[in-house]
């Protein structure tokens, strides 16, 4: 996962030197810039930002005083001081201020690197998980009453999120400008995601109170609406489109059933989908109402998609219609992606 370097001075053309500097680290890391703290605060509003690099004497907003909202905003963005005028003194205020660097005025744009390079290092110490649920791995997290900071990736939208746990319990969470249980709900609902894991959590006051096990259960319930709302809606669509319910039935209208699909798959993730077939099958109609059943003992809802892994040279996504429609797709197809696409 490419992080995101904010470095703020208001010295434009050093500004632009480190940017041109640091390019050569693009795999690694990007940068972003801000003339002065004022700036810097609207950036980290906006931008999942990895690390905050910041010159001390600036107009506006100085660093000090930006140090001081990080800290209070986002304790999870270390902070490296950089300044032309370094004394012990200083030196000292910056680190009881909460920065955790810092690096003296002129540098080398390497030596800057590597500062960079380290910080960002502690930072994944904990380790990256890639393409895996966040609900089951942070049940995980609160078995193992572990303390630590989780950056998160949606593989599917691009989003990122950040949550913070100590011994166990959710302190807060943050997506897209939003904190607490609303960004929690945002983050619970991602189902393919790349974590990086920090561990230690510099969130010290508790900002979400509800139990772990309930925000995930409404985080669940939501997206479930939400996704139920969008269907129906694509339903009332394609119902008012028709000519008329005579020519909604027949066989042309389940063959245009199955080529949609097959189109739907095909536009969205393409060849990648492993789909080599698309049919009705009433063989699984029987199946279908015991399903029904279970989702209701379970409260889980309507059962709208089921993927069957047989072992053998194909997987089924199961459709619930009457016959029901059977996609056959490869095992090696991205079986998330499918019955996302499939389910809208």
């Amino acid at each position: 996962m490419i992080k995101q370097i904010l470095i703020v001075d208001d010295d434009q053309e050093m500004l632009m030197a480190l940017k041109e500097g640091l390019e050569k680290y693009r795999e690694t890391f990007t940068v972003l810039t801000a003339g002065d703290g004022l700036a810097a605060v609207d950036i980290l509003a906006k931008h999942p930002v990895s690390l905050v690099v910041a010159d001390l004497k600036m107009p506006r907003m100085d660093g000090f005083s930006l140090l001081t909202v990080v800290m209070e905003r986002y304790p999870d963005i270390p902070v490296v001081i950089m300044t032309g005028f370094s004394t012990p003194k200083m030196e000292r205020m910056a680190r009881l201020g909460g920065a955790i660097g810092y690096i003296t005025k002129p540098f080398m744009f390497d030596e800057l690197a590597r500062k960079i390079l380290l910080t960002l290092g502690r930072q994944a110490e904990g380790g990256t998980l890639h393409g895996v649920s966040s609900g089951m791995f942070l049940q995980l997290i609160e078995m193992e009453q572990k303390t630590c900071t989780i950056r998160l990736v949606d593989n599917v939208s691009g989003q990122q999120g950040v949550l913070f746990f100590r011994a166990g319990r959710l302190m807060e969470a943050r997506v897209n400008g939003r904190q607490g249980l609303e960004a929690a709900y945002e983050i619970f609902a991602w189902d393919d995601v790349t974590l990086t894991i920090q561990n230690e959590c510099a969130q010290r006051e508790v900002k979400i109170e509800d139990d772990l096990q309930a925000i995930l259960l409404e985080a669940m319930r939501m997206k479930d609406e939400s996704l139920s709302m969008a269907a129906a809606a694509s339903t009332n669509i394609e119902t008012a489109a028709q000519p008329s319910a005579d020519d909604a039935v027949g066989a042309n209208s389940d063959a245009d059933d199955l080529e949609r699909i097959r189109t739907k798959l095909l536009a969205t993730i393409g060849t990648r989908s492993g789909a080599t077939e698309v049919y009705r099958d009433a063989g699984w109609d029987p199946l279908l109402p015991q399903i029904d059943r279970l989702g209701t003992l379970f409260e889980a809802g309507e059962f709208r998609i089921g993927y069957f892994d047989r072992d053998d040279d194909n997987d089924h996504v199961l459709l619930p219609t009457r016959p029901a429609i059977v996609v056959d797709v490869s095992p090696k197809s991205p079986r998330d992606r499918i019955v996302r696409v499939l389910i809208n």
